[in-house]
Order: structure tokens, then C-alpha cells, then sequence
């Protein structure tokens, strides 16, 4: 119901290039994870202006996950963002999570605000700020919430839109996964192509640093984001990494930031090359061709799964045989991962497959016919 409400309003956000002057691809925000002193702002964002950073950033109020930690600085360290702002010309940006906070940053005139990962997924706390935004012509950047829930995230856009913001940013900073070990949070990067789907015009910035967790995979999810057409990256930097109070572990100092700028492959979004077009166009053909097999298998599968549930109803046999399940799930991993498919897309293919077996076995149970 949600999407579909937000389809027929037919958002018409701001573009980017229309409150961010003189924004190259990508749009580059950088600047240190928590605002400690004046001095560790101002030194950072003169190294920085040797970059193509266009917006600074720093955390005045942080929300940490336990107690007796580095919360930030609060009301005072927005005195530092605005000399930042003053003495280098570049536009700042901050994080706020309730009323007071936005009250605060247009006191402090502040360029743009932040919504955090924890407040995005808390409705009540947005409404609340999307009201006190009411009226205000300020970019908001909006970070999708830790879980993965798209509807969150959009319904976090939606109330900001409705209190009359129209420049708002989708921030994709990943999404918390128990156990997970390469990243921080895993990105699932079909979520903010999802979210690009449902709202075209939304600017899409990546944060890497949250997504990475570790400065040594920074680039490489930077890299990911041009590659899949991201308007832009937040990257934390630090003029001393090793010496910040927070999230050492993930900032690179502006050096290293420049260095990885430099290596971007910023690749073409338009086809100009008329063979490259013939070719793609010949391709996506096959494509099409294939994938109207693939949706007669799947009907000629969930067929099979209606005639099991029958068999099942008639002979009182319950719908999930575990060991079943598990032989298909060896058994097809095993052989795709021989056809060079991924185990992971294998895994997400065959429980979809699955729980839609399931699913129409669940009717068949509980059909009277």
C-alpha cells in the first residue's frame, strides 16, 4: 500500500545538481566521523579542499550503541562546522535526530542535515523532525535504516515530502546482518536499486565507510557504487585516523581520500558507440528469450508443487519435509556452483523457489474443495 501511494504522488524531488553548485560525479562528502575540537575540523577541511570534496561532514550528536562512549561534542561543535564552512567555503552538513537538533543547525546555518540509520527506522521521531522542517527549504540526506526495510526507508521519505521537503538524498550506508564478516553491514545492493526503481528522481549517495567498516574496503564498495550509477559518495576522513574517538578503524586521512578519487573508474551511464548499442541490443534479446523459458519453468515447477500439495492434503502428509529440502538445497547449489553460479544467488534462487512451493502447497492444504 505504501509503494503504490507513493507511486501515485508522483514524487518530484529537486535534482542535485540544483542545490549542490558546482557538483562533479560523483558528488563527493567527506569529513571525520565525530566533530572532536575546532582545530581537528579545520585542519581536516583544508586538506580536504585539495580534493573534489563539495560537502563536509561531521557528527556533533552521536548515537551510540552503548553508553559511557564518545556521544559528540552537541550544541558547541556547530560553532566548528560553521567556521569550517567560513573559512574554506565548502557547504557542511551534520546528523540530527530529534527537533531540538534541527532547531540547533538552522540557528547555526547549517547547508544540510542528515537522518541516521537508528531514526530512519523510528516513525514517530521522523514525523516529528519532518514537521519542525516544515516550511524550511533545507536538503535533507536520508540514510536507509538498519534493517532491511525498504518500506522504511521510502516511509521516511514520504513524510519528509509530505511536510514540503523536496530536496531529499537516499544515503545507502548497508544493512546490519547478525554474523556478518567481510563488511560492517552488508550492502544488499539490490535494495537501493529498488529504491531508485520506485522514487526515479531520488539522488543516490553511498556511504562506504559504514558499509566497509574498514578503510581497506573502502574503495573497493566506492568503486561497486559508480559502477551500478550512484550520484555520489559520503566518505569519513580524518586528519589523524589512528587518534579519533570514533570509528577509527573505517576513516582514511584526506591523502588516502584523494588517492582512491584519483582511482575511480567513473564509467559511461549513456550508450553513444552505435555498434556497442547493436551488440547490447542483440544481447538483451537472447536475454528476453531466456527469461520467457525461465518463467515457463517456473509455471511448469509451481505446477508440480500444486499436484505434491494435493497428494500431501489427501493423505494428511505435512508440507515440509526437511530432508527433502535439504537434498534439493545440496543437490542444486552443488551443480550450479559447476555452471560458475554464485552460492549465494543459488541460495536466494532456491528458497524463493521454495517458499513459493509452499506457499501453494499452504492453499491447497487449506482449500475446502
Amino acid at each position: 500500500r505504501k509503494r503504490s501511494c507513493l507511486s501515485r504522488m508522483k514524487i518530484k524531488l529537486d535534482r542535485l545538481s540544483s542545490y549542490i553548485h558546482d557538483s562533479v560525479k560523483p558528488l563527493l562528502i567527506a569529513g571525520p566521523c565525530s566533530a572532536e575540537s575546532n582545530e581537528q575540523m579545520l585542519a581536516t577541511a583544508i586538506e580536504l579542499k585539495k580534493t573534489n570534496t563539495s560537502i563536509f561532514r561531521a557528527g556533533i550528536w552521536k548515537p551510540r550503541t552503548r553508553p559511557n562512549s564518545f556521544e559528540g561534542v552537541g550544541t558547541p561543535a556547530l560553532e566548528w562546522l560553521k567556521n569550517v564552512k567560513e573559512e574554506t567555503g565548502l557547504k557542511v552538513i551534520t546528523e540530527v535526530a530529534k527537533p531540538k537538533h534541527v532547531e540547533q543547525v538552522l540557528k547555526y546555518n547549517i547547508d544540510m542535515l542528515w537522518i541516521g540509520a537508528r531514526t530512519t527506522g523510528n516513525p514517530f521521531a521522523i514525523q516529528d523532525i519532518a514537521e519542525s522542517l516544515r516550511g524550511v527549504d533545507i536538503p535533507v540526506f536520508v540514510k536507509n535504516p538498519l534493517n532491511a526495510d525498504i518500506d522504511l526507508w521510502l516511509g521516511t521519505i514520504e513524510r519528509f515530502y509530505n511536510a514540503g521537503v523536496k530536496k531529499i538524498v537516499a544515503v545507502h550506508r548497508g544493512f546490519f546482518a547478525y554474523g556478518s564478516k567481510k563488511y560492517r553491514n552488508v550492502p544488499q545492493w539490490q535494495l537501493p536499486v529498488e529504491l531508485k526503481r520506485l522514487v526515479p528522481g531520488i539522488p543516490l549517495i553511498c556511504d562506504p565507510s559504514h558499509i566497509a567498516g574498514d578503510k581497506m574496503l573502502v574503495k573497493e564498495v566506492s568503486q561497486t557504487a559508480m559502477d551500478l550509477n550512484f550520484d555520489g559518495l559520503m566518505i569519513e576522513t580524518h586528519i589523524d585516523p589512528k587518534n579519533a574517538l570514533s570509528d577509527q578503524q573505517q576513516q582514511l586521512n584526506p591523502m588516502e581520500l584523494k588517492e582512491l578519487q584519483d582511482n575511480l573508474i567513473i564509467r559511461n551511464r549513456d550508450v553513444t558507440d552505435k555498434e556497442v548499442a547493436s551488440s547490447l541490443k542483440e544481447l538483451r534479446s537472447q536475454i528476453d528469450r531466456l527469461d520467457d523459458k525461465l518463467i515457463d519453468v517456473l509455471r511448469e515447477r509451481m505446477h508440480l508443487a500444486q499436484l505434491i500439495g494435493l497428494d500431501k492434503k489427501n493423505n494428511d502428509i505435512t508440507i515440509l519435509q526437511p530432508e527433502r529440502w535439504k537434498y534439493i538445497l545440496q543437490d542444486r547449489t552443488g551443480k550450479g556452483i559447476k555452471e560458475g553460479l554464485s552460492n549465494e544467488f543459488l541460495i536466494l534462487l532456491l528458497r524463493a523457489i521454495h517458499q513459493e512451493s509452499i506457499n501453494i502447497q499452504m492453499k491447497v492444504m487449506n482449500s475446502k474443495e
